[in-house]
Formats: structure tokens, C-alpha cells, sequence
């Protein structure tokens, strides 16, 4: 069918051809005193050429004029390619760990005239990973002062290499100027605020982060738990007086004061303020959510001069003996307690119970303590010396 067409085709050009070469008609160009006179089908055919020509110039000036600007368009891309080229190489280098390739690839990208901030800052992190800061920070100038996605980049990387050389302060610098710059809510600062606040020991500024973050689900439980409890055991120990101590204690959950950990700290620092009594309900809370032996041997520390409250205290823990017959920090404990009031025989039995379950150099310590008190020298040397070596074992 195709080639149907194409014989009409050209048999109607014949026709029409032919019909043309025996028109009569002409054309008579005057220009005095010239005469041209022309046949109608030669002059269609010489203004067709004409038009033909002329196009074609047209189009061969406008290419000739717009040929710089092609030519500099060209020459971009290509740069623009090679940097593209050079940027995977740059990445896959530095997620494999070779920081040199990975800088001189970036290094390499920037000389091209590319533009964008993703070059230094690959640059800036592979340099700091060889530990060249001079380098590193050069890199970084060169990030400065582009699009603000672009001061993202290099106020999170800067951040980074901050926290990196223990500088918490020139961290938070650079979180602070992000934020500044509208960047809130953001993760990534988040996350580095909060090692930021943890290296500052700003306690009170990384719990308040620490909220954020867990609200949006992005701590880990268990890593939150651990950072909170750090928050707390460092405010505690940080407070120089009773009432600042006491303060910071109804501050802290309930939940987390129980913990053994937080309970020890807290515990040993309101023994040395002198407030006993306190130390005591903290332990026995703690001890009754959650057993601990090493804590509650803490408990035979509380001694308050109330002989009533001594009492009380001894019966406590002789009900926690009831439940954990064998444990050798109850039964140090409750010997503690009992040389305290004066109760001597008690308080060697307990003693020696809890050496019979497991020799401590505590343990030794009180029975020389107590033998002393009896006036039995040579007893408490030995037992003196029982100590150190339990001492030296550890």
C-alpha cells in the first residue's frame, strides 16, 4: 500500500510539472532602465530558492551568534557530569573508609566550579577522619554562606567534629546558630544536643532533650533509661548541702528514686549531710520494690542516735532476714546495726554469719571494730588482718 502511494505520488508531480513547463504565464520585473521579463514557473522556482537561502542564513547567523553561549553551556554540563561522577566517587569512598580518596575526589569536584555544599562537606568529614583540622575547617569556610539547606549540612557536620575533640561548648555553638537559622524539631540536632548537654554536664538542658526525643520515639527505651538515670546520679552528686539534696530528691520519679543504683548514691550522700532517717526510708523503698544485696548492706550505714528508730530499723531488716536468710549484706547490715545499740551479742552472731556465707573485708573490718569495743585486742588485730588480705584479694 506504502509504495502505491509513492508512484501516485510522483506520477501527480510529473503531471503537474508538465502542465507547468506549458504555462504561458510570465512575470516582467521593470527597474528603468533594466527589463526582466520571466516565465511564471522559473520565477516560482527562484523564489523558492531565494527562500531556501535565505532561511538557511538566517539560521547559520542566529547559530553563529548563539554559539559562545552553546559552547559555555556545553562546557558546564560536561563539568557538571564529571562532578556528578566525581561525587559518587567521593561517597563511595568515604562509607568504605578510604577518607584520602574520598577528600581528594571532593577536592577534585570543587576545582571544577561546582557549586553545590555536598563537596566540601565530604571533604570537611574525610579530612577529620584523618585528623588534618586544618584542612577540615578550610573546607568547611568553603561550605559557608550558600542556601540554607547547604548551612544545614555544615552546622550539623561542625556539631559533629565538635563533640568529636570533646568542645560540648563549640557544639552547642553551632546547634544554637542552626536553630537561629529557623532549623527546629530537627533529629539529627536533637540527638547531637543531647551529647552535647551529656559532655557540658548540663543535666537539667539533657533531660529536657531527652523528653523530646523520647516523645518522638527516637532514643532507644534502654538507652534512655541509662542517660536519665546517668542525669539524675550526676544532680545528685552535685548538691552541696542538705536542703539542695532533699531538693533534688523530690525532683527525681518515683520509679527511678527506687532504682538500686540511684538509691545508693542518693543514700551515701544523705548519710554524709546527716539526715539518717531519710537515707533509711530511701533504702527500704528500694529494697522492698526490688531486693539488692550489695544495697542494702548500705542500710547498716543509716545509724541515727534514736534508740527507737534503731529498734524499728533492726526489726525491719530482721524481717528481710525471714525472706533472705542467707545473704551476707542483710546479716552485715543487721550487724552493723546491732554494734551501734550496743547489742554485742547480736551483733556477732550476724558478723559472723555473714563471713560463713561470704568473707568480706566489711565484714572483718566490723568484727575488729566490735572486738575493740569488748576490749579484746588480739582478737581485733586478727581480724584486722583477716581484712587486708580479703582486701588485697579483691
Amino acid at each position: 500500500m506504502k509504495y502505491l502511494l509513492w508512484i501516485l505520488l510522483l506520477f501527480a508531480a510529473a503531471v503537474a510539472l508538465t502542465v507547468a513547463s506549458h504555462n504561458p504565464a510570465y512575470v516582467l520585473l521593470v527597474y528603468p532602465p533594466y527589463r526582466i521579463e520571466l516565465s511564471l514557473t522559473l520565477f516560482i522556482v527562484l523564489s523558492l530558492l531565494a527562500f531556501i537561502f535565505g532561511y538557511g542564513l538566517v539560521r547559520l547567523l542566529t547559530a553563529a551568534l548563539q554559539l559562545p553561549a552553546y559552547v559555555r553551556k556545553f562546557r558546564l554540563e560536561r563539568a557538571q557530569g564529571k562532578a556528578r561522577e566525581l561525587l559518587d566517587d567521593a561517597l563511595g569512598a568515604f562509607f568504605e573508609g578510604r577518607y584520602a580518596a574520598a577528600e581528594k575526589a571532593a577536592a577534585r569536584a570543587m576545582e571544577l566550579g561546582d557549586t553545590s555544599a555536598l563537596h566540601p562537606i565530604i571533604a570537611a568529614r574525610a579530612a577529620h577522619e584523618l585528623r588534618d583540622y586544618e584542612k577540615r575547617d578550610a573546607y568547611l569556610s568553603a561550605a559557608e554562606g550558600r542556601s540554607a539547606g547547604d548551612d544545614t549540612m555544615r552546622l550539623m557536620a561542625t556539631a559533629k567534629f565538635m563533640l568529636d575533640q570533646r568542645d560540648p561548648r563549640a557544639a552547642l555553638n553551632a546547634l544554637h546558630e542552626l536553630r537561629d537559622g529557623g532549623i527546629k524539631g530537627h533529629l539529627g540536632a536533637l540527638t547531637l544536643e543531647l551529647k552535647a548537654q551529656q559532655q557540658a554536664g548540663n543535666w537539667d538542658e539533657m533531660l529536657n532533650v531527652l523528653n523530646q526525643l523520647e516523645k518522638r520515639e527516637a532514643v532507644d527505651v534502654t538507652v534512655a533509661a541509662q542517660l536519665r538515670q546517668q542525669a539524675w546520679l550526676e544532680k545528685i552528686r552535685q548538691q552541696d548541702d542538705l536542703a539542695g539534696l532533699v531538693a533534688c530528691l523530690k525532683a527525681i520519679p518515683a520509679d527511678l528514686k527506687r532504682r538500686g543504683r540511684i538509691a545508693a548514691v542518693a543514700a551515701r550522700a544523705l548519710i554524709q549531710q546527716g539526715d539518717c532517717m531519710l537515707a533509711q526510708q530511701l533504702l527500704s523503698d528500694s529494697l522492698n520494690a526490688q531486693w539488692d544485696s550489695d544495697l542494702v548492706s548500705l542500710y547498716g550505714d543509716c545509724q541515727s542516735g534514736d534508740c527507737q528508730n534503731g529498734a524499728v530499723q533492726i526489726e525491719q531488716a530482721e524481717k528481710w532476714l525471714n525472706q533472705h536468710k542467707d545473704d551476707a549484706g542483710l546479716l552485715l547490715a543487721l550487724g552493723k546495726l546491732c554494734m551501734h545499740h550496743e547489742l554485742w551479742g547480736k551483733a556477732q552472731n550476724y558478723l559472723d554469719a555473714s563471713i560463713s556465707v561470704s568473707p568480706s573485708h566489711a565484714a572483718y573490718t566490723a568484727l575488729g571494730q566490735l572486738a575493740e569495743r569488748l576490749g579484746k585486742t588480739d582478737a581485733a588485730f586478727k581480724y584486722y588482718q583477716q581484712a587486708m588480705k580479703q582486701m588485697n584479694r579483691a
